[in-house]
């Protein structure tokens, strides 16, 4: 099984360049100021050029007004935008046909409950991703939630796994939620917002070992 990897919250030309070349198939910048993560739309521009043709570009952003949303993605030219606030289903579905871009809802997961209202999102995201539930930032926060939630749903759409995953964790987290993307981003980091580019190959390695075992 080949799992998508997504490495989350890259600030600068070392950090994307080392995630491009141990084979992340996504790369996420934060646009959102109060995160230790955050870069502004001309530095994520200028990061965005640098990544190559096969790996997608993901843009995190924070309950964005229409006009902002829509400079954010004419300055950097995302493949994906992930809605990480409370955005609702309507405007996300709006965003997606009026931009013609891919979007991802990141969802707190805490109860099993949360996936039946996740439901909601069917047709209106291209994708769910399952986190830890926002604390003090939205995401970013390190902290895991229980997989086991995860364990024998029928998933209705695309989705993917953050909150907390290491390069030692992932592993159990993929084999305990058949997760077919796994998102990190702290995980990977020696001090936040300071990516660690032994952590990210090492990730990276983890979760191309976990697919093979499954």
């Amino acid at each position: 099984m080949s799992i998508q990897i997504k490495i989350c919250g890259i600030r600068d030309e070392a950090a994307m360049d080392a995630a491009a070349e141990a084979g992340a198939t996504h790369i996420g910048l934060v646009h959102y100021e109060p995160s230790p993560r955050h870069v502004s739309l001309e530095d994520a521009a200028k990061l965005r050029a640098r990544v190559p043709a096969q790996t997608k570009v993901v843009l995190l952003t924070v309950a964005l007004q229409p006009a902002e949303m829509e400079h954010a993605y004419r300055t950097v030219r995302p493949d994906i935008i992930q809605f990480h606030g409370g955005e609702t289903v309507q405007w996300m579905a709006m965003v997606r046909k009026l931009l013609g871009v891919e979007t991802w809802r990141a969802v707190g997961l805490q109860e099993k409950a949360t996936l039946d209202r996740s439901r909601k999102f069917v047709g209106k995201v291209d994708r769910v991703l399952f986190d830890a539930p926002a604390k003090a930032l939205p995401g970013g926060n390190g902290v895991t939630f229980q997989w086991s939630i995860l364990d024998g749903y029928d998933h209705p759409m695309p989705w993917a796994l953050a909150g907390g995953l290491t390069p030692d964790n992932v592993a159990e987290a993929i084999a305990t939620t058949g997760a077919p993307l796994v998102d990190t981003s702290s995980g990977v980091e020696s001090a936040p917002g300071v990516k660690d580019t032994a952590l990210i190959r090492a990730f990276c390695d983890a979760v191309r070992s976990a697919g093979r075992e499954n």
